[in-house]
């Protein structure tokens, strides 16, 4: 103890961190030999430490953070909330910023999704999409659909619901035994593409798999649940629109409800507000969160439309209400954020301004195309991803262990970037206040990062 009141700075809140704190998605035991950095404000796309050093937020805190970290707009309207309501229950009580977000979340997202409901983050908002889904056609006497279709290689979250219908072994594996078993019908990935197809040949090739799987089970089917055009959390995969519009007419012809899991690329990351408006369609669920808030505060919101509501809509005698409750359902703190959150999309050419910034990152990492040990470099809108690999002609993967990845991650932050890795995938997905200049640093970083690990 007497030891540990001689440090200071990074160090020292370091080691008070590491006397208590449990930390998500860590080993806590590389923490003997990988820095713990303490992070004492933000501005922009930045990050400080407690010793004074920066860091390009090049990964958005977790792929949240939206227009830069202690935005002086969004940071206004929370302190002026927090002098008004900081909470109140949900349940038979309502208030403004509540009402005024639903309003205009129906205003942006596809037409037809007229009905909003209220979580506490994304994988609670996969939770209601999935019980809703589930809970609708009991309503409707088919007590028969009791499960779900997933791609290969999904994330959903780690809640158990959310779990149950992800494909990450990496989160899967350990919990199997607690978990539904979801039916998986093969990823869209372009990765996958064989001898001479286009991205789009892939997505026609892999409706045809999701159309026998419809065909054999569609009776047992609930839903089927998608990441639109990206799969983050398995590896940034990358997928043509064509999929979610062929998607959208099997889910129509059998039956069963399409959940679009827009958690992680809504809100303007690959392109477009909402990744589904690539492919023109309204899924039956839209689940957000992450830039729901730019970042500041954690909510979500499943959107549905009026003929799933209408099915719970009866006498309470009948035990049709949808059953689902957060203590902090529809906080008036992070909806008052999400309110300035839209009202800054509404205000600033912030898609546009984003399409030019992706352009830029694509042009810098075209030349990462031609590495040896470089097998695929992908991008959709604001996000972007090189694959590493051991040899790049048969596309072997540098084993597991050997956490080439890591190695980035390390040389990134002497260099002032966070970056962070899935696996031996570099990725990119930085606020979009950064600046073209932010962006070829980060890209340099990251190129001198790669070339230390596949040494």
């Amino acid at each position: 103890m007497n030891d540990t009141k001689k440090l200071s700075g990074n160090a020292a809140l370091a080691a008070r961190d590491l006397r208590h704190v449990w930390h998500p998605c860590t080993q806590m035991h590389d923490h003997e030999t990988i820095p713990m950095v303490p992070i004492v404000r933000g501005e922009g796309a930045w990050l400080f430490d407690a010793d004074g050093k920066r860091y390009i937020d090049g990964i958005s805190s977790w792929w949240v953070n939206l227009f830069g970290h202690a935005n002086p707009r969004i940071a206004a309207a929370l302190a002026d909330q927090a002098r008004t309501l900081e909470h109140v229950i949900f349940a038979g009580f309502t208030h403004e910023p509540a009402l005024q977000l639903a309003e205009e979340l129906v205003r942006v997202t596809p037409e037809g999704l007229n009905r909003v409901f209220y979580g506490d983050n994304g994988s609670s908002a996969i939770e209601v999409a999935l019980k809703m889904s589930f809970h609708y056609w009991l309503n409707q006497g088919h007590g028969e659909k009791t499960r779900f279709v997933a791609l290969t290689g999904s994330y959903h979250g780690e809640t158990l619901g959310a779990l149950s219908v992800s494909d990450v072994a990496l989160y899967r594996k350990t919990y199997a035994p607690l978990l539904l078993e979801p039916i998986l019908a093969p990823s869209p990935d372009t990765w996958d593409a064989e001898p001479g197809e286009t991205p789009a040949d892939v997505a026609t090739r892999r409706l045809g798999d999701l159309r026998a799987v419809l065909e054999r089970q569609a009776g047992e089917i609930c839903a089927v649940i998608v990441e639109p055009l990206v799969q983050c959390a398995g590896g940034m995969r990358m997928y043509h629109p064509d999929y979610l519009a062929g998607l959208r007419t099997l889910c129509d012809e059998f039956d069963v409800h399409f959940i679009a899991d827009e958690i992680a690329v809504g809100f303007g990351r690959t392109g477009t507000m909402f990744a589904c408006e690539q492919a023109g369609v309204r899924p039956d669920f839209m689940c957000l969160s992450k830039g729901l808030t730019a970042g500041t505060l954690a909510l979500s919101a499943v959107l549905t439309t009026d003929a799933v509501y209408e099915a719970f809509y009866a006498e309470y005698a009948s035990g049709k209400a949808f059953l689902h409750s957060h203590s902090y359902t529809g906080n008036p703190l992070a909806c008052r954020v999400a309110l300035e959150t839209l009202a800054i999309f509404r205000d600033e050419p912030v898609i546009e301004n984003n399409r030019r910034l992706a352009a830029h990152l694509a042009s810098r990492l075209a030349p990462l195309r031609d590495h040896p040990h470089v097998a695929d470099v992908r991008q959709t809108g604001m996000i972007a991803a090189v694959e590493l690999v051991r040899d790049k002609a048969s596309r072997t993967p540098f084993p597991f262990e050997e956490r080439r990845g890591m190695r980035v991650y390390l040389h990134g932050l002497t260099r002032e970037c966070l970056l962070r890795p899935l696996g031996n995938v570099v990725y990119f997905m930085p606020p979009y206040v950064v600046t073209e200049s932010e962006i070829d640093h980060l890209v340099d970083v990251a190129i001198e990062g790669i070339e230390r690990a596949v040494a």
